[in-house]
C-alpha cells in the first residue's frame, strides 16, 4: 500500500511538472510570437542566427500551435541571408571576417532543418560551407571552427566548433540527396582531436574544458608542478560532450564519462560553474542538448532534467520573457535568452 501511495504521488508530482513545462512553454511562445517583425526577423536583423534561434525554438514547441505564418515569414527572412557561397550572414567589410558566418550558418542550418521548411539544396550549400570553414593544417587550431571562415587571424573555439559539429551530424542524411558530386562532410577526427586539446587530462578540473588555449575565458591555472592548465568551466564542458556525441561517442567513451564526472563535481543549475551568471541561458542550452545527446538521465544524483527545468521555470518573466541581467554573450537580449530556454524547456519535457 504505501508503495502504491508513493508511486501515486510521484506520478502527480511529475504531471505537475510537466503541467508547468507546458504552461511555461507557451508563454515563452507567445512572447516571441508578439514580437516578430513583419519581415519575419527578430531583434538584429543583421545576425540571422538571432532569427534562426526563435525558429528552432518555435519548430520544437508541439503541441502548442504556432501560427505557420511565423515560422515561414521567419524561414524565407533566412533564406534571404543565405550568401552565394553557401553561407547565411550579412556582410560586414573592414571587421576583418564575414559577419560571423560560420556561427550564424551553423545555428541557421540546425534550426531550418527542424523547421523542416527549408529546400534541401539551400540546406546542402550550408553543409558545404561549414566544412570548408573548418581549420586544416597541424597546429592545435586544426580541425576547428571559428566564428567566420575569413578572417584577419587563424582562430578557432570550442563553443563555434560545437555548434558546426552538431549542425553537421544532425543534417547528414541531407547528403542522400546530393547530386553531381562528392559528398560532403568534415574531418571529424581532427574536429574530435581540436575537442580533446582543449578538455585537461589531470588536476582538479580533469574532464573539463575551456573556450580555446589563446583566449580561454575563465583563464589558467598553475599547479604545484609548475605546469599550466586552462581553467575549465561549465558551458565549454557541455559544449565538448556534445561535440564528442555528434562526432558518434557516447556515454560509455571514457572521454565523455570524464567530463561528465567534471560536471558532477561541479554541478549547478545556479550558475554557469567558473563564470558565474556569465552566459548563464547558453549554459543552459548546451547542457540539455549535451545531456540529452549522450542519452544521461542523471548526472551523479542529479536528475537533470526536473532540476534544470524548475530552475528556467522560475526565472521567466511576468511578460512569458526571460534575460540575463549579465549582458556578456549578448544575454540581456530577451528573444536570445526566450529562445533558448525554450529549446531547453522542449528536451527537458
Amino acid at each position: 500500500m504505501r508503495k502504491r501511495l508513493l508511486f501515486c504521488c510521484g506520478l502527480v508530482t511529475s504531471l505537475a511538472a510537466f503541467g508547468g513545462i507546458e504552461d511555461s512553454i507557451a508563454k515563452g511562445a507567445s512572447y516571441l510570437l508578439a514580437h516578430q517583425a513583419a519581415d519575419g526577423h527578430w531583434s538584429d536583423a543583421q545576425m540571422p542566427a538571432l532569427t534562426a534561434l526563435p525558429l528552432w525554438a518555435l519548430s520544437n514547441a508541439h503541441p502548442h500551435p504556432v501560427p505557420r505564418v511565423a515560422l515561414t515569414n521567419a524561414v524565407r527572412f533566412v533564406l534571404g541571408t543565405q550568401r552565394p557561397d553557401g553561407g547565411f550572414y550579412v556582410s560586414k567589410p573592414g571587421r576583418g571576417g564575414s559577419g560571423l558566418g560560420n556561427y550564424n550558418t551553423s545555428v541557421c542550418l540546425s534550426a531550418l532543418f527542424d523547421s523542416g521548411l527549408a529546400p534541401k539544396g539551400v540546406l546542402l550549400k550550408a553543409r558545404a560551407y561549414i566544412a570548408s570553414s573548418q581549420l586544416t593544417g597541424d597546429d592545435t587550431m586544426a580541425g576547428g571552427f571559428g566564428y567566420d571562415k575569413i578572417s584577419r587571424r587563424r582562430y578557432a573555439d570550442l563553443s563555434n566548433t560545437s555548434y558546426a559539429m552538431s549542425a553537421m551530424a544532425k543534417t547528414a542524411s541531407l547528403e542522400e540527396f546530393r547530386t553531381g558530386g562528392q559528398r560532403v562532410d568534415i574531418d571529424w577526427d581532427k574536429a574530435l582531436a581540436f575537442v580533446q586539446n582543449l578538455v585537461n587530462r589531470e588536476g582538479p578540473d580533469a574532464g573539463g574544458a575551456a573556450y580555446n588555449e589563446r583566449t580561454p575565458q575563465a583563464g589558467t591555472v598553475t599547479n604545484a608542478q609548475g605546469r599550466v592548465h586552462l581553467r575549465a568551466y561549465g558551458s565549454m564542458t557541455y559544449a565538448a560532450v556534445l561535440s564528442m556525441c555528434s562526432a558518434s561517442l557516447d556515454r560509455g567513451d571514457p572521454r565523455v564519462r570524464q567530463a561528465l564526472e567534471y560536471m558532477t563535481r561541479y554541478w549547478s543549475v545556479d550558475e554557469n560553474p567558473g563564470m558565474g551568471s556569465q552566459g548563464l541561458y547558453y549554459f543552459y542550452d548546451i547542457m540539455a542538448r549535451a545531456l540529452s545527446a549522450a542519452g544521461v538521465e542523471k548526472v551523479g544524483e542529479h536528475d537533470w532534467k526536473r532540476e534544470l527545468s524548475a530552475k528556467v521555470i522560475s526565472l521567466q518573466k511576468p511578460d512569458g520573457s526571460w534575460y540575463n541581467d549579465n549582458n556578456r554573450f549578448w544575454e540581456a537580449d530577451p528573444v536570445l535568452c526566450t529562445s533558448f530556454s525554450l529549446l531547453v524547456l522542449e528536451l527537458c519535457r
